[in-house]
Parts: structure tokens; C-alpha cells; sequence
């Protein structure tokens, strides 16, 4: 049967040719060798390889490859980390507050709640101001900040993580040696 398969046998055929009602059952006697696990990959890959242009699969130059570095430099922001990928502009020109892919750090809570205590004072000073065009934008980065807070509150409510301490077998694995003195 494993011969047949791998000799090109198509498993349907092969079960209808020993009588089993189902493929499966063909296949549990089918033996998978590593080195056939191993081709098939292979095989794969020569194929995955053959579509795409070969430009993908050189080597990067010293400069592309520092590019591609700095960019993961440049995803640590104060409030947690972008997840944009590699090679994407900001859309949002680096006011992280109103990215949908700024990933919250939940122990930056305390610190977006100033920046959102800042925001509304300056909302406020905006509306006095009659500065229209600022309070459309402060209302924009508002709006992010508490959906931010909200994420990272629910975040903290879901991962509230406790200390178990730090379990002792020895007791039980037969280890356990008295102290001197506890005779």
C-alpha cells in the first residue's frame, strides 16, 4: 500500500482497491517515512519559490537590513508598541494615541490617564479659544485616549495575574533532607 501511494496511487483508488468504505482507513496503513516529509517540503518550496520572483529570496544589503532593524527600534512608543508592518508609513504621522495598531501596555495606564486628564484641559482651553480646527483634533485624540483606556482596563481585568509561589517537591520526590540540628 505505501508503495503504491507513494508511487503516485491516488488514496481514493487505493481504498476502493482494498475495500475500505473510507480514505482514512487507507491511509492508517500508509507508512510516512521522515525523508518523504522531508522531499514533500522540498518539493514546496521549489514550487512556492518558482511563482514568486526571485527578488524576494536574495540576500539583503548591509542598508536593508539596518533599515529593517531600525524599524523594530522604532516600534517601542511610550504607551506599548506599533504593529505596523515592516516597510509601512505612519498614516497616522506618529500620533500613536489615535493608531489602531499601537498595542497598549497595560502598565502605561497611569500615564494615559494624564495624557487624557491633558487633553481635556486643553479641549477646553481650545473651545475658549474659539480655535475650531484644534478642538476637532483634540476630540479625535479624546475619543482614541478612552477607547485606549478602555482596551487597557479590560486588558488588566483579563490578565490579572496572582503569585502561586514557588511549589516544593522534594517532600514527595523523596529528596527532602532534615537541617542539621532537627534531629
Amino acid at each position: 500500500m505505501t508503495d503504491a501511494l507513494r508511487s503516485g496511487l491516488p488514496p481514493p483508488i487505493a481504498a476502493r482497491i482494498c475495500g475500505h468504505r473510507t480514505v482514512d482507513t487507507t491511509l492508517g496503513y500508509a507508512a510516512i517515512y521522515p525523508e518523504d516529509v522531508i522531499n514533500h517540503h522540498r518539493s514546496f518550496i521549489a514550487r512556492r519559490r518558482a511563482l514568486r520572483p526571485g527578488e524576494e529570496y536574495r540576500e539583503p544589503t548591509a542598508q536593508e537590513w539596518q533599515d529593517f532593524l531600525a524599524h523594530f527600534e522604532l516600534r517601542k512608543v511610550v504607551l506599548g508598541v506599533c504593529a505596523r508592518d515592516f516597510g509601512t508609513p505612519c498614516v497616522h504621522e506618529h500620533a500613536c494615541i489615535r493608531c489602531p495598531v499601537l498595542r497598549s501596555d497595560p502598565e502605561q495606564m497611569p500615564r494615559l490617564e494624564e495624557i487624557h486628564a491633558n487633553l481635556l484641559d486643553r479641549l477646553q482651553e481650545a473651545k475658549e479659544q474659539g480655535w475650531l480646527g484644534e478642538v476637532a483634533a483634540i476630540e479625535a485624540s479624546l475619543a482614541a485616549a478612552e477607547q485606549k483606556l478602555a482596551a487597557m482596563r479590560d486588558i488588566a481585568v483579563r490578565h490579572n495575574t496572582g503569585h502561586l509561589g514557588m511549589p516544593d517537591f522534594r517532600t514527595s520526590a523523596g529528596r527532602f533532607t532534615a537541617s542539621p540540628g532537627s534531629d
